[in-house]
């Protein structure tokens, strides 16, 4: 395990034809928590004693008959603070006999204060949420490729991650923390330039400088199968169920069947330039690409043309994230000449909110729990970034990469995260909650929240 200021690192090493890991232990500038958070939980504090101040007056001077404290960072502050009553300030009313025991102040209290006010005093206040500052653990990760428009990191639902180094793509425990090599490309004279899990964890997809995709069983630890058809490297991959979309710098997103001997295959075309990003929606029904073309794509699963296409974004879109939500919301970032955060409707196909982030976006993913989502950057502040939806309230700032934040992943249980950067280092966070939000949609698009 890992104490503060210290992080397991695993540093693939070869000398001939063996293949060795060793463990190195790397120091990390570390603060106290406390020093990390006085500044943001003095705010945080100050801007909750200031929401209760002016719900209180609000009561006692406008009649607003407010009952509980508000969150500062919800959407809803300001309507929850709106006066309920719009009539003149000053008004007569008639004071009519308490009923005893109902939970109202005593008709004796010598407090000046409504009994709205009282219940609100008495409100519990929600403990401020807390986002360490620092990782709770570090892993060296050697040739691990500063290049924005590849993928080499993928948690499985199994608990093992995987990493593409070079030529090797490398599996690393969760549970133990033991580190397998899975596969070296060397011997091809091949390189790996993107992995990814298929949703029971247990194959690992490989795609290759030189365009293939190979098909790897993790237990066992051996190659199934090597798909041809790509002109050029294979930078995005995306499973559906037993169906693998394969993104290219040759502009085709190939759509292939595992499970037959010669794979059925869709060629979709749409991308003037490579394809970066690939995501399929919980629903299993669209997939959505960004390419170096600034273009953000949605396919169904049975058109050979994309059923919308979004061009609002000034550059490459590799930042892609379907909501599991709210029904058909995409999230997708731009590259160095755009810095934004955008969101769509594919349901109506409406532009929703923006946001300049100030740096170049490189990943995006979504709590499982909360309706919350991460974004990691690049050029120029190499931070990450956790954000609230809808509000788009930045509910904290990460730093530590020394280099742009190009690769991300979340872990199963969907509360850390793991980043990847060019300073050949894995980093990994505990970002989002394990409480399952029990706020649901009223939205009357979203038709999987009701029985028809």
């Amino acid at each position: 395990m890992i104490v503060c200021s210290r992080g397991d690192r695993f540093i693939p090493t070869r000398a001939g034809s063996n293949w060795s890991i060793n463990f190195h232990c790397a120091n990390e500038n570390c603060w106290s928590p406390n020093q990390n958070q006085r500044a943001k939980d003095a705010s945080t504090d100050t801007g909750k004693d200031a929401v209760a101040y002016a719900a209180l007056l609000r009561n006692e001077l406008l009649g607003a008959g407010i009952e509980t404290v508000p969150d500062p960072h919800t959407d809803d502050r300001r309507n929850t603070l709106v006066t309920q009553d719009t009539h003149s300030l000053f008004r007569y009313t008639i004071h009519t006999k308490r009923v005893p025991f109902d939970n109202e102040i005593s008709p004796y209290s010598l407090s000046p204060l409504s009994n709205k006010s009282h219940k609100l005093l008495r409100s519990p206040r929600k403990p401020a949420r807390k986002i360490s500052k620092i990782p709770f653990k570090v892993l060296d990760a050697p040739e691990l490729q500063d290049d924005f428009y590849l993928n080499l990191v993928d948690w499985s639902a199994g608990n093992l991650l995987s990493v593409g180094l070079g030529a090797c793509v490398y599996l690393w425990s969760a549970c133990t923390s033991q580190v397998t090599r899975l596969c070296d490309l060397s011997v091809d004279g091949d390189s790996v330039t993107s992995v990814c899990w298929n949703e029971r964890g247990s194959l690992v997809a490989v795609g290759t400088h030189k365009g293939f995709v190979q098909i790897w069983d993790a237990a066992g630890g051996r190659k199934l199968t090597s798909l041809e058809g790509h002109s050029a490297r294979v930078g995005a991959l995306a499973w559906n169920g037993e169906q693998l979309s394969s993104g290219s710098r040759d502009r085709v997103i190939l759509q292939r069947d595992v499970r037959t001997p010669p794979p059925v295959e869709r060629r979709l075309q749409g991308h003037r330039q490579e394809v970066c990003g690939l995501k399929w929606s919980p629903d299993h029904q669209h997939l959505a690409s960004g390419g170096n073309d600034n273009k953000l794509l949605v396919w169904n699963s049975s058109s050979l043309l994309p059923v919308q296409q979004y061009s609002d974004h000034l550059a490459a879109v590799k930042a892609i994230a379907w909501s599991p939500h709210q029904h058909g919301l995409l999230a997708s970032g731009g590259g160095t000449a755009d810095r934004c955060l955008r969101f769509w409707n594919t349901l109506t196909g409406q532009a929703l909110q923006s946001t300049d982030t100030g740096s170049q976006v490189c990943n995006l993913a979504w709590s499982k729990h909360a309706n919350e989502l991460v974004s990691t950057h690049g050029y120029s502040q190499n931070q990450i970034l956790v954000w609230k939806y809808p509000s788009l309230t930045q509910v904290a700032k990460l730093t530590g990469h020394s280099y742009r934040v190009l690769y991300l992943a979340v872990s199963p249980d969907g509360e850390a995260i793991v980043t990847g950067a060019g300073d050949e280092t894995l980093r990994f966070w505990n970002v989002f909650s394990k409480t399952r939000c029990t706020k649901e949609s009223k939205s009357v698009l979203n038709l999987f929240t009701r029985i028809r």
